[in-house]
């Protein structure tokens, strides 16, 4: 599972790494907290050149009856995805990145929970990989929301959780956006573990289990509890 994260840097520094222009509207950045069911900044390809905009973190079908059905589809399982409704037409033809420069994840022994935060090797943005859609509302509203791709865990993360977000790797990206790729095993290739000796994990803080705690106190290394 993937359900927080963090994107705490500027947003010219992203801006610059996925060759985007500034997107519509506004969104506070640094973020050292991001939560489903929040707007979340993520890159798609319009067929030209790539686009940094937002998405709702919660995938609601264009075909759904209710956008609560968001809350349940916030990650998506790279295994079955050519085998789910909700997913399967997406990743021909909807396919997103979510940067990010971080991700957490709470490590269980016994009673206790010890919240993990994963990163680069000497920090920098990766690349979620990401489903999209757009859901019309009965009221005539278009919500925009995506799901973030999980896949099984590098020998880093076994320790920690039994899954992890899929990350892109750089030469992998340009391949995972290009409208025009209709690759589907292709595609489902890059949806790998990765890299587990270009990663590390460090122990922060519980408060990042409460979503209103969006500050840097979030990121700073801790002892851990076990």
């Amino acid at each position: 599972m993937c359900g927080r994260y963090t994107i705490t840097i500027t947003l010219e520094e992203l801006m610059l790494r996925y060759l985007t222009e500034e997107p519509m509207g506004s969104y506070p950045m640094p973020r050292y907290n991001v939560a489903p069911m929040q707007n979340v900044l993520a890159v798609v390809h319009n067929g030209k050149k790539n686009r940094l905009g937002e998405l709702r973190w919660g995938l609601v079908p264009s075909w759904a009856s209710d956008d609560k059905i968001g809350s349940k589809m916030i990650n998506a399982r790279a295994e079955t995805l050519l085998e789910r409704s909700s997913f399967k037409s997406l990743v021909r033809r909807k396919r997103a990145i979510v940067p990010a420069d971080g991700f957490y994840e709470w490590k269980k022994q016994g009673n206790l929970k010890q919240p993990m935060r994963m990163t680069m090797k000497g920090g920098g943005i990766f690349s979620m990989a990401a489903l999209y859609d757009t859901w019309l509302s009965p009221d005539g509203r278009k919500i925009s929301t995506c799901t973030i791709i999980t896949t099984t865990p590098n020998s880093l993360m076994a320790d920690i959780h039994d899954r992890m977000p899929v990350i892109l790797r750089p030469e992998d990206e340009a391949e995972w956006l290009d409208r025009g790729n209709e690759d589907v095993r292709g595609l489902m290739a890059l949806l790998r573990p990765y890299s587990a000796e270009a990663m590390r994990a460090y122990p922060v803080s519980p408060i990042v289990g409460n979503v209103k705690n969006d500050t840097a106190e979030c990121i700073e290394e801790q002892l851990a509890l076990f």
